[in-house]
């Protein structure tokens, strides 16, 4: 891999655009100044805005494209009409022709994701990316795979969501051998589907290079009690939105509580510093960033409508992401799974859901 970290960045992607990539290329880069960009979109737009940022400026190079994907269009709209020109293709054209090491966009999930396969692919033995995100928890830190790529999951898929999201937290946490739960309705192991219960089945295998912990429950995604949780895209993408949501609620409560009346300004104004921390350790923007698993190539979604702060934290993981060498670990990680999947009779090839 290059000394420096080279990430794409699809400048005309999310509800800002422009606007918000290039202040959060420049945060980014005092984080990480061994970074390079390579910044895509409309030229007229991007470099008075470079005027502003000197150093993120010298670190980068600005490419051309004609269009952007728009955040409603269909994948196969996308696929059809934002090949070879749009900022977003073009980004994952340098990542699949070796010119960067990880690609950061903020626009069209599905259109993303369509273009990620049909230009970078994914690995062996993966038919369907998933996508990963970050969890703040009370301990630290737990990875939850799938969070809305694929709606629904067979058992096989389910291990394998298991295995790169294992990969991952070796890469993120450095853990030798990641703790991993599957989000269940109840922690017994006769609740759940029957897919559920036969994905717990194959992971118990001990030659894997993870510690099964066994069912989670939703309740347990804030304890952080493992460090990888899997679940299907479904699922995962509504106890997202909803952590995300509970969070800017109690944001508000807070807030009320601490104007109601005199005594209680005069207690939040003795505790603001509290309240900042706390503040900081809720806040999504920290967490911003999903990423694309089981593709030959580095791909992170950061939320549509992040500022510059969010869209920093989606850019600080395509670097680390790139920084570990994430793609080959899962590679291999995934053949250890594949072969444990072959060990379970009850787990036949043409059970695949594709």
């Amino acid at each position: 891999m290059n000394a420096r970290i080279k990430i794409a960045l699809d400048a005309m992607g999310g509800d800002h655009g422009p606007s918000v990539v290039i202040p959060a290329a420049a945060l980014s880069l005092v984080r990480h100044p061994d970074t390079e960009f390579l910044i895509f979109g409309d030229r007229k737009v991007i470099e008075p805005l470079l005027e502003n940022h000197s150093v993120l400026a010298r670190h980068s190079r600005v490419i051309h494209s004609e269009a952007a994907i728009a955040m409603d269009a269909k994948p196969s709209q996308a696929l059809r009409q934002g090949r070879r020109k749009s900022s977003m293709w073009m980004a994952l054209e340098a990542a699949k022709n070796g010119e960067a090491d990880a690609v950061v966009s903020a626009g069209n999930t599905g259109a993303l994701m369509a273009m990620s396969m049909f230009c970078l692919q994914t690995i062996a033995n993966i038919e369907r990316p998933a996508i990963a995100g970050i969890w703040p928890t009370i301990a630290s830190e737990s990875i939850v795979i799938d969070i809305g790529a694929n709606v629904g999951a067979d058992a096989k898929r389910l291990v394998k969501n298991a295995g790169m999201g294992a990969a991952l937290a070796r890469a993120l946490f450095h853990v030798e051998r990641p703790s991993v739960g599957l989000l269940n309705i109840g922690v017994e192991e006769v609740k759940g589907l029957d897919d559920i219960k036969l994905a717990g089945e194959a992971l118990k295998k001990p030659d894997l290079p993870i510690h099964y912990h066994g069912f989670v429950e939703g309740d347990d995604l804030g304890k952080g009690i493992v460090d990888v949780v899997v679940t299907e895209g479904f699922t995962g993408n509504i106890a997202l939105k909803a952590a995300e949501g509970t969070a800017k609620q109690i944001a508000v409560y807070l807030r009320a509580a601490m104007t109601r009346s005199l005594l209680a300004k005069i207690g939040a104004f003795f505790a603001q510093g509290a309240f900042r921390a706390l503040k900081d350790k809720m806040d999504p923007r920290h967490a911003n960033g999903g990423i694309f698993l089981g593709l030959q190539g580095i791909v992170i979604k950061s939320h549509g409508g992040a500022d510059a702060i969010g869209f920093a934290s989606a850019i600080d993981l395509g670097y680390d992401m790139a920084k570990s060498d994430l793609v080959s670990t899962i590679a291999k990680d995934i053949e250890h799974f594949q072969a444990a999947l072959q060990q379970a009779p009850q787990l036949k090839d043409t059970d695949v859901v594709t």
